[in-house]
């Protein structure tokens, strides 16, 4: 608990003395400096404020819900996934991806074919179409990403995306429910 402690002053000195000039909300500081959970603020805080205007322009572009975006921009980075795939490396449940990749069928956004290497199974690929949607949503998405990391120098950049991919590449380590022992700890 006492390494806690110091990290917590730590931070709240640290925070405290680089953004004391910062326009900064005094809920949005408390949440940055005086707050126990730091590191999910931050995460959701960022992914909020891009996914908010990105999803809020593809579907009024596209009349797109956010799950059928999120599968045909996994196809447009890697063509021939699973929905398996696409549920493990988003986050979003089997269900509410089945709904979607369906509403892309209909809409002739992507194709099915059986996979060749699990005929049980089946693998998805974007239509000319979806590859239109994936192209034309990049470049906002980018230039949304571009702004806020504007403040960063190409080091931190670097730094930033080995950190997060650090904490990505050991989530399977995570559990996916909270457990009593896991509060008491």
């Amino acid at each position: 608990m006492a390494d806690n402690d110091a990290f917590f002053a730590l931070l709240r000195e640290g925070g405290r003395q680089r953004f004391d000039k910062a326009n900064v909300d005094e809920l949005v500081a408390a949440k940055l400096w005086n707050n126990p959970c730091w590191f999910s603020f931050r995460i959701n805080f960022l992914a909020l404020n891009f996914n908010v205007p990105i999803y809020r322009w593809i579907e009024k572009q596209f009349g797109m819900q956010r799950a059928e975006f999120v599968v045909i921009y996994a196809l447009g980075l890697k063509d021939g996934l699973t929905a398996s795939a696409v549920c493990s490396s988003s986050g979003f449940p089997k269900n509410t991806i089945s709904r979607a990749i369906q509403k892309l069928l209909d809409k002739e956004i992507v194709r099915r074919e059986v996979d060749p290497a699990d005929l049980r199974s089946f693998v998805l690929y974007l239509t000319d179409e979806g590859r239109r949607i994936v192209d034309e949503c990049m470049q906002p998405q980018v230039d949304r990403e571009r702004v806020m990391l504007a403040n960063l120098t190409a080091a931190e950049q670097l730094m930033l995306s080995e950190l997060l991919a650090k904490v990505v590449v050991d989530s399977p380590n995570w559990s996916t429910q909270i457990t009593l022992e896991e509060h008491e700890e």
